[in-house]
């Protein structure tokens, strides 16, 4: 059985905008141009693109209207679908998004969803040019001629040769976008922008007159005739179409003994036993549970959803951990066949709660099945030694 590599693009979508200048009644994202939404438009133009992790920032509360959009659009790549609650502004939004890029990500794109139409050629050009330049945007020439006006009058003309408008898919490096957004203390018109005031050079490459924003119901009624002549194809939206085969995950984590307050292990308190260090519990058990499982569906890792940069996690115990990657494999259309683990530690005793620790972790991750085995290693190793544990999870992903 062959594992799909993870990729290393990220396409963060950004439809959290309310779309008050369109007038609809309901956020932009979520307005027809046929019996489809923009959003799905838009996303089928993005799963024509190179291979990457596809994130959707929805409004807040909206995020299942998302994911049907997104899953339909993906077809066969259910699995690098991610869907997020946006801010209160674009910025915000995107900085949601930057937030749940998976590990091996190196270039990002943020594009708007309202450029429902932008063709797949464009975000080709947008990704090779950020490989190569950092950052890049596409841009169309300006054909009107632009006058500045002040006071209700023309003061100059500007010399159109030198004006570009800028689209999107915008691209960058993501150690570019991530530190650019991090010290960001203002808000930009523009991704390109902001990275822009964090000393970086942005290149251009041809956009394309397909990629205009819907923001007015002119530009909606001229996007809908564009739709009515090329409709997407009618496609089985049936939960039933994720990837056809299983896939399998492994997953390690080891904690050193050291930590403040109670010994969290395999989802249980030990009373009376020194406890683990770590961001959260120091729960190993718990931890290879989730790489194991978030390694078979291809969503990068625990550092990726619950490292040192979230912390709201700081402190949690293992119910917290595996109902949230439960979450995100569900919302990736996978469901848990089985995980099987084993630690290795001189303590605690183990074997009189197996079957307790066993239902904690199964109700944590939706009923799936968890067996677990323990082993002191004869006193070999730093956990032989009594410094720490260690644990090693296999876990088995099956399409929703």
């Amino acid at each position: 059985m062959s594992i799909a590599p993870v990729p290393d693009v990220a396409i963060i979508v950004v439809a959290a905008g309310g779309g008050t200048r369109l007038g609809a009644g309901t956020p932009k994202a979520f307005v027809g141009l046929d019996e489809h939404t923009i959003l799905r438009h838009a996303l089928a133009r993005v799963f024509e693109a190179p291979v990457a992790q596809v994130i959707v920032v929805a409004p807040a509360g909206r995020e299942g209207d998302a994911l049907t959009d997104a899953l339909e659009a993906a077809d066969d790549r259910r699995d690098l679908v991610t869907v997020v609650a946006g801010g209160d502004t674009r910025q915000q939004s995107v900085a949601a998004g930057i937030r749940a890029l998976w590990g091996d990500v190196e270039v990002v794109l943020v594009h708007d969803a309202a450029r429902a139409l932008t063709p797949s050629e464009v975000f080709s050009r947008v990704i090779e040019s950020a490989r190569s330049a950092g950052a890049a945007l596409p841009v169309v020439p300006v054909i009107d001629t632009i006058k500045r006006v002040e006071q209700g009058e023309v003061v100059a003309a500007l010399d159109r040769s030198r004006l570009s408008a800028a689209q999107t898919p915008q691209g960058f490096l993501r150690d570019i976008l991530e530190p650019a957004y991090a010290q960001a203390r203002e808000d930009f018109t523009d991704d390109a922008a902001l990275v822009g005031a964090a000393g970086h050079t942005v290149a251009v490459v041809a956009g394309d007159p397909l990629s205009f924003k819907i923001t007015t119901p002119a530009d909606l009624d001229r996007a809908r005739r564009i739709v009515a002549g090329h409709p997407l194809p009618a496609v089985d939206v049936g939960l039933d179409r994720a990837p056809a085969v299983p896939r399998v995950g492994v997953g390690t984590d080891v904690h050193a003994f050291g930590g403040d307050g109670a010994l969290w292990l395999a989802g249980l308190e030990w009373p009376g036993e020194p406890a683990l260090s770590g961001h959260s519990d120091g729960d190993a058990v718990a931890h290879a549970i989730v790489d194991a499982l978030l390694s078979a569906a291809g969503l990068g890792d625990i550092g990726t959803h619950f490292g040192t940069d979230h912390p709201e996690y700081a402190g949690a115990h293992a119910d917290v951990f595996l109902a949230r990657t439960h979450a995100l494999l569900g919302e990736a259309g996978w469901r848990i066949g089985n995980v099987s683990v084993q630690f290795q530690a001189n303590r605690p005793r183990f074997a009189a709660r197996r079957a307790e620790a066993e239902a904690v972790l199964s109700t944590a991750l939706g009923g799936a099945s968890v067996s677990l085995a323990a082993t002191t290693t004869d006193g070999l190793g730093f956990t032989g030694a009594g410094e720490g544990v260690a644990a090693f999870a296999v876990a088995l992903v099956l399409p929703a």
